[in-house]
């Protein structure tokens, strides 16, 4: 029989010739096809035509978003604030197949071709590899304030039903695992400080500092003279406001400004928190000798970043996270950054991996986010607010499954006769 004379598959039976172990939870198409066990608690709606074009023109994690974040393809069992569940079901149970040449002619000849060209993509999605090209060189200093924008300039407001009265948007630090997310945050600004052994009068340098958490703390708690920069616009003024609000404008200040821009040196210590995800891997011998230069003799550095558990294979983030969370975002492995760091000339003297840490205070931001559902919907986009919670609640599980892990790597600036200046035992 001639591929032109076998039937024509449903949606679903064209779904299911792709499945290796058939589907784990219900799928339902607007051609009325379903797939996937009845009383699954869990369902997938396709809804439109434009949906399956998504699917089909950008398979895997990219056309998904698509199909969802437009509303052409409905998640039924979860809240949007925080898809956990069902991405666990997907991420642990689907597996796919690669059909035959005769079975991919007949899946194409089923869905229409016309189902080939690519549908314009969401409002939310930030420009492809390509076109960002063109908007200045990768890692520039206008790209990546034009990426940081996209990410970090949405609305104080919805970062703050987020992220809770802290505004601290990295890996918190649970001294325990009931701890709340502010305990456990102020208790990750706090270990910063006590790894850098600030004391009283210290100069600190916070390189990509969000909202100024680390500044204030630092200032408030170590009576640190602290300087901290950022490429949003919106947490520069947000963080100043905390400051003057605080009453720490004597010791600490936030600026809107790239951090190669900052004129100031002799620091006794600089923390990068988050920071070292979005300058690219190619970019960290710079960025350590950089720092480096801006601190004394006997400063020290603590790196706080998400890294992945191999130090091979490329440094780009999956397509979802490249347009619509993080571009140009890259993250390496540990040693990837230890090796740099050694390079630039600090001593290496302590690493800690915090991966568990990241899975906790993801799960809270996505329950800060299903709590304040519809108020943070007064800020932003439904497509936005959807984008959040698939990509927090993705996240929290590769935290758990050992797929990312977050690192801080602490080192010194040791003078030429070795001398660290830096306690025989520290007490972290």
């Amino acid at each position: 029989m001639s591929i032109a004379s076998e039937p024509r598959l449903s949606i679903a039976e064209a779904f299911d010739r792709l499945l290796r172990d058939g589907l784990p939870l219900r799928f339902e198409a607007f051609d009325g096809s379903a797939i996937g066990p009845e009383d699954s608690p869990y369902t997938l709606r396709l809804l439109s035509e434009r949906g399956l074009s998504y699917l089909v023109t950008a398979p895997g994690d990219l056309g998904f978003a698509r199909a969802y974040v437009s509303g052409d393809l409905e998640v039924e069992g979860v809240h949007p604030g925080d898809p956990y569940e069902i991405m666990k079901v997907l991420m642990s149970r689907l597996r796919f197949r690669v059909p035959s040449a005769a079975e991919t002619l007949q899946i194409l000849r089923s869905v229409g071709l016309s189902h080939l060209k690519p549908p314009t993509p969401p409002a939310e999605e930030h420009l492809p590899k390509w076109r960002r090209a063109l908007e200045g060189l990768r890692h520039s200093k206008s790209r990546d304030a034009e990426v940081i924008h996209h990410h970090y300039d949405v609305s104080n407001r919805f970062y703050e039903y987020v992220l809770g009265p802290s505004m601290t948007y990295t890996c918190a630090v649970f001294p325990k695992e009931s701890a709340s997310l502010e305990e456990a945050q102020a208790e990750k600004y706090d270990l910063v400080c006590r790894k850098l052994d600030l004391k009283p009068g210290d100069r600190l340098l916070d390189m990509g500092c969000g909202w100024g958490g680390m500044v204030r703390h630092a200032a408030k708690y170590y009576g640190a003279r602290a300087l901290g920069v950022t490429l949003s616009r919106e947490q520069a003024a947000w963080a100043q406001a905390a400051i003057e609000r605080e009453g720490l404008t004597e010791l600490a200040e936030v600026r809107y400004s790239d951090y190669r821009d900052v004129p100031e040196s002799g620091f006794d210590a600089i923390s990068s928190i988050g920071m070292t995800e979005h300058i690219g891997v190619r970019n960290y011998p710079d960025y350590f000798a950089f720092a480096r230069s801006k601190v004394k003799l006997g400063g020290r550095m603590l790196n706080h970043c998400i890294t992945r558990p191999t130090n091979t294979g490329r440094a780009t983030a999956g397509q979802f996270i490249d347009r619509y969370v993080f571009p140009d975002g890259e993250l390496t492995g540990v040693g990837t950054i230890i090796v740099a760091m050694q390079d630039a000339g600090f001593e290496v003297r302590h690493m800690e991996n915090l991966r568990e840490h990241y899975a906790l205070t993801l799960k809270a931001w996505c329950r800060n986010l299903v709590e304040h559902w519809d108020e943070a919907l007064q800020e932003v986009s439904l497509g936005r607010a959807k984008v959040w919670g698939l990509y927090m609640a993705g996240s929290r599980l590769a935290f758990e499954r050992n797929e990312i892990e977050l690192h801080h790597v602490l080192g010194v600036n040791t003078g030429p006769d070795g001398a660290a200046h830096y306690p025989l035992r520290v007490d972290f």
